[in-house]
């Protein structure tokens, strides 16, 4: 056939010439011998539509001469974008001017595709704006001519879109200035009711309405000169219902009530290409909520899916094949790669603004970057899309029609492949297979997960009123003492009776669950206990559907849920009234290391920036700390770190979360209050956020100091305070925010009674005086609380000044027999008032936490360490040699942080989770929770030995 083809093609250039002989330095488009010529032979013979162009119209070449490519296509824009200004203009000559200059545009972009002078992008690009011209162009001439009949008011003749209230959004490939060679436009026009009188909104329903029809019509309408392109307005709400053109107040409320994800993946690529450019951008903005949810949507993933499900259904297409194949809709079409970026794009744009993106490829790229897909597949999806877009060109450039499936006759696929440049259709057919199986194979990934009822291995039937025989058989196979309870609280989910199984979708994917739920808690100790855990956890949930298509995409998820359930009451109790802290989990960043601080930081102020107003930041603030909490935790429970490390790491969490959360405070106190002159805020943090041993359920023990220019007495708001009033409540205005309750729970619980005279004393400190009272006035204890301070935010300058004051402060002479003194009789008063029941008080008992802090305390007033303040008690007992100490301190931050992560009450030995007997003991290195009892007494022995040869022992120690 190539052979036949390209005789073809010489004949038809020559008839080109011979038709129209014209004389000029384009004479080599027709000379055989020129690789122009040869070039125009192959397009002529291989495109039936491009063949009858350049016959019929021969002078589409003769600019070329003189110009280049681009140029004669940005004067062909400019031109099509003139033509409502023409005075003599009317509705029939603009239809035949738009498709006259649409049909010499497209041959010439035709010619630079199929030449490879311009890639794929820039094909698409002159694509999309030549339809935005052509549609600019018309909608100016309609909207001149409402006008002049009195229909509308125009604010600006001259230009006639801006302030007229209509929105004209492309979606999809327009949108995206990602068009096809011949391809649909799919558009949703919208009416800014804020632009126009209020008398007008009604009519204008009506008479935009009329005018998108007339826009439809002058389009679409085929004439003796052809079309321009077709319309598609299906994409607005409600089409079926709603008017072509729509208030903007009636979609937003459609979206927020009624919108799907599929509607959310629609408008991921909306941009307005004409009329009111700045009332839809606004209308855009207003959207941002609705499309980009805050946490992280993976429900998202299972309706793409189910879309593209629908598509195979309705569409038929089956297995991967070539000739015949839809590359579009079809297995391991563009749709897939569309569908996976948008996926993607609506599971995490919420979080990262980067991936908020129109372009495909230009998205990939974004999701690689921000670690959602490694650097392989974002490559390999970039290459499968340009070549199924450069194949699709090809395609529809053969006849000029809007289709997207290969050639079945040799004929007709021999011409698709020569179009892309291959000389062998075998060669074509290998590289077109591997593209379509490349892409399906990454699109299957982000369903691999997808189960059914048999991969339990047995009969899991759960319908009816009776219990099925072989079902119960297979629960107790998995593990279950008591399979009839699991199969009527299973029952009980089929029937909706729980709030979180009332929708028919969440009912269809927990059912799709249940077997890995069932062979996941069935390999507990308790499979029992924990599957009825997780039972009381799903009532408690106020919807179940996000839940559940999290944990159908992400099967390491489930196990930690099991593990949860199986060992962890206080973090069950976290998920059951927030579930979207697992989404702290799922980000690329969930399983890997911890975060460094400024990484936390910059995604806390990302996340931070989106914010609205001043509740929506301490509501930001509230769901990331949820998050990274939970996150520290379950990598504590998998082992990923120990106790050490999960303090350091709930610790560099509260100092990011404090940061940014007095900025805040700060910014909005100032709002009202104005500032303070040379006014300065520094907290200092003590206890263990000081010392860097925050457990998943500290307080903060908290010290907010200032100081300001001597000569300032009053803020310079519109309600002015004095300076200690205005501290004072600044101090009581951050404290609010950071422990007030809301619907995304509490921030930290704050305590303030480490201040200079505690609760008796201000509640915001002076820099000097704070510096006066820890010299002249402080007790003994209050200098041991200081060894652990340390400034943790607020102005750099104060936090530095501070920290040297309280290092000559600890560095002061000292008795040191009286401070021996005074750290044996507090130790004793502590014994008094908190007794100790067993050895797993670890904080309280003889031998526990406290007396290696005070011994670590005492060391460092006595200057036997040269710790600085904020240094924790292992720091210090390390500085000093102490590895026995040192291994004690390591083994109760171990036991500690499991114990403080997992139990919401006191801790019973008696009674604990067996799951969490398994944690606690793996913590410490012991093979069960009784011999890691038993070395917990040992250290404690060891512990007091140690307290008393450096302290002494009190009088009733003796």
């Amino acid at each position: 056939m190539a052979e036949d083809l390209v005789a073809a093609g010489s004949f038809f250039a020559k008839a080109l010439k011979a038709l129209h002989p014209f004389e000029s330095e384009q004479g080599h488009w027709f000379d055989g011998r020129h690789p122009q010529a040869q070039f125009l032979n192959a397009v002529l013979s291989l495109s039936p539509f491009l063949r009858d162009l350049f016959l019929h119209n021969p002078y589409y070449l003769e600019p070329l001469s003189n110009m280049s490519l681009n140029s004669r296509l940005d004067r062909l824009l400019a031109e099509i974008a003139a033509f409502d200004t023409l005075p003599e203009m009317t509705e029939t000559r603009l239809m035949q001017q738009l498709r006259l200059l649409k049909r010499e545009a497209h041959g010439l972009i035709a010619l630079g595709d199929l030449s490879t002078v311009f890639d794929g992008k820039t094909t698409t690009a002159y694509l999309s704006r030549l339809a935005e011209a052509r549609l600019g162009s018309a909608l100016r001439f309609l909207l001149r001519d409402l006008d002049r009949a009195g229909k509308v008011t125009l604010p600006y003749q001259d230009e006639p879109e801006r302030g007229s209230g209509l929105i004209i959004l492309a979606m999809g490939k327009l949108g995206a200035n990602e068009l096809n060679y011949s391809s649909d436009v799919d558009l949703v026009v919208f009416i800014d009711e804020q632009v126009l009188p209020a008398e007008q909104v009604a009519d204008c329903v009506d008479i935009y309405s009329r005018l998108i029809r007339r826009l439809v019509r002058i389009m679409q309408e085929r004439t003796v000169d052809g079309y321009v392109f077709r319309m598609d307005l299906r994409l607005r709400p409600d089409p079926a219902s709603t008017p072509l053109a729509l208030p903007v107040g009636a979609a937003l409320r459609y979206y927020e009530a009624r919108g799907q994800n599929w509607e959310r993946a629609a408008l991921i690529k909306a941009r307005p290409v004409a009329g009111d450019i700045a009332a839809g951008e606004r209308f855009l903005h207003e959207l941002v909520p609705y499309i980009w949810r805050k946490y992280l949507d993976y429900a998202a993933i299972a309706d793409i899916h189910s879309i593209k499900r629908q598509i195979h259904t309705c569409k038929g297409h089956g297995a991967i094949a070539v000739r015949g194949h839809n590359i579009k809709l079809g297995r391991g079409g563009i749709r897939e790669i569309e569908f996976f970026v948008q996926t993607q794009q609506l599971i995490a744009g919420g979080r990262f603004a980067q991936l908020r993106g129109r372009n495909t490829v230009e998205m990939l790229a974004a999701l690689c970057e921000t670690g959602w897909i490694a650097a392989p597949v974002a490559d390999s999806l970039r290459q499968h899309y340009v070549f199924l877009r450069h194949v699709e060109h090809r395609i529809q450039m053969v006849a000029d029609e809007q289709t997207h499936i290969l050639p079945e006759d040799e004929d007709g696929f021999l011409r698709v492949a020569y179009l892309t440049g291959y000389t062998a259709g075998e060669a074509f057919t290998r590289d077109m297979l591997a593209a379509l199986h490349g892409v399906e194979e990454h699109y299957a990934a982000l369903f691999e997960h997808e189960r059914d009822l048999a991969s339990a291995g047995g009969n899991l039937v759960f319908t009816g009123g009776e219990n099925d025989p072989e079902t119960l058989a297979t629960l107790s196979g998995l593990g279950f003492t008591r399979p009839a309870d699991i199969c009527r609280i299973i029952r009980s989910w089929h029937s909706g009776r729980t709030r979180a199984m009332r929708s028919r979708e969440a009912r269809e994917r927990l059912t799709e669950l249940t077997p890995a739920l069932l062979q996941a808690f069935g390999a507990t100790v308790r499979a029992d206990d924990a599957f009825m855990r997780f039972d009381t956890f799903l009532q408690g949930l106020p919807a179940g559907i996000q839940l559940f298509s999290l944990l159908q995409s992400n099967p390491a998820l489930l196990e930690q849920l099991v593990l949860i359930m199986s060992a962890a009451p206080r973090l069950a109790e976290i998920i059951m009234r927030k579930p979207h802290v697992f989404d702290s989990m799922l980000a690329p960043q969930g399983a890997g290391a911890l975060p460094e601080r400024a990484a936390l930081a910059g995604r806390l102020r990302d996340f931070v920036a989106q914010a609205a107003d001043y509740e929506e930041i301490l509501d930001r603030l509230r769901i990331f700390a949820a998050e990274q909490r939970f996150l520290i935790g379950v990598r504590l429970l998998g082992g990923a770190i120990d106790g050490v490390r999960a303090g350091a790491a709930f610790t560099v969490l509260a100092e990011v979360m404090l940061d940014v959360c007095l900025q805040a405070v700060e910014a909005e106190f100032a709002r009202q209050h104005g500032r303070i002159a040379g006014g300065r805020v520094a907290l200092l943090g003590m206890g263990k956020l000081g010392s860097g041993e925050l457990t998943a359920g500290s307080d903060l023990d908290l010290i907010l100091l200032y100081d300001h220019a001597a000569d300032v007495e009053m803020s310079d708001g519109r309600k002015p305070l004095y300076a200690a009033q205005y501290y004072a409540r600044l101090a009581q205005r951050l404290v609010a925010a950071l422990s007030a309750p809301s619907g995304e729970g509490v921030l930290y619980e704050v305590d303030l009674r480490l201040r200079p005279s505690g609760n008796k004393g201000p509640v915001a400190v002076d820099f000097a005086a704070f510096g006066q009272y820890q010299r002249h006035e402080a007790w003994t204890w209050e200098h041991m609380a200081l060894t652990r301070a340390r400034a943790i935010a607020g102005d750099t300058g104060l936090q530095a000044q501070l920290m040297v004051e309280i290092a000559q402060i600890i560095g002061s002479p000292r008795d040191n027999s009286k401070i021996a003194d005074d750290v044996r009789a507090m130790r004793a008063m502590i014994a008094r008032e908190k007794p100790a029941h067993s050895v797993w008080d670890m904080k309280t008992m003889a031998g526990g936490l406290i007396d290696l802090d005070f011994i670590a305390q005492y060391a460092v007033l006595t200057r036997k360490s040269a710790c600085k303040a904020g240094a924790s008690a292992g720091e210090i007992l390390a500085g000093m040699g102490r590895s026995d100490l040192l291994a004690a301190w390591r083994l109760y931050s171990d036991v500690e942080q499991i114990m403080r992560l997992c139990l919401m009450e006191v801790f019973s030995p008696d009674d604990m989770p067996a799951g969490l007997a398994d944690l606690l003991a793996r913590s410490a290195g012991e093979p069960d929770v009784a011999r890691l009892q038993g070395a917990l007494a040992r250290t404690a022995a060891e512990v007091r030995a140690a307290f008393a040869a450096m302290i002494g022992t009190t009088a009733a120690e003796c």
